[in-house]
């Protein structure tokens, strides 16, 4: 019969074992969690529509594919969804040209009836002159915008 060497990986290796039984509750646990989410901010009309938005955090924002983006909930509260052929979100001193904003696909609506999600086109850094730039095309092609001042917070 063989017989084990009493090594210090022969003597504690069963910990290991028990250690990986344990982790799975800690991150059950913690994604039991409900996040907190900022407020919605206030109901602007963007043309036939009342749109509010929530910033899914107070974060800044972060790289996705060569842009910088901000994670926003939109509610449209008046008007249904399907009159809107496009929607777009952008942080800056003013709204992005429809033309620069159908080049790519950041920075668009898309969800349901019931809520639209949208990856913002935004800078690294904000600066107080910065707005949160709603722009709503219709089926009949009429642009609509609307702006939001962003939180004090968020400037650092």
């Amino acid at each position: 019969m063989a017989r084990r060497k009493n090594t210090f990986w022969n003597r504690n290796k069963f910990k290991l074992s028990g250690l990986i039984l344990i982790l799975p509750i800690y991150f059950l646990y913690d994604q039991l969690q409900p996040p907190v989410f900022p407020d919605v901010w206030e109901e602007k009309q963007v043309g036939p529509f009342e749109v509010a938005i929530q910033p899914l955090n107070n974060d800044a924002p972060y790289a996705h594919h060569e842009d910088w983006v901000k994670d926003f909930s939109a509610y449209v509260n008046e008007g249904k969804v399907a009159d809107i052929r496009q929607g777009y979100v952008n942080i800056g001193e003013e709204p992005m040209p429809l033309e620069t904003l159908q080049s790519d696909d950041v920075g668009i609506m898309h969800g349901s009836e019931l809520l639209q999600h949208v990856h913002a086109i935004a800078p690294q850094n904000y600066k107080p002159e910065h707005r949160v730039w709603v722009t709503l095309q219709t089926w009949d092609g009429s642009v609509h915008k609307a702006s939001w001042k962003i939180p004090e917070n968020w400037l650092k």
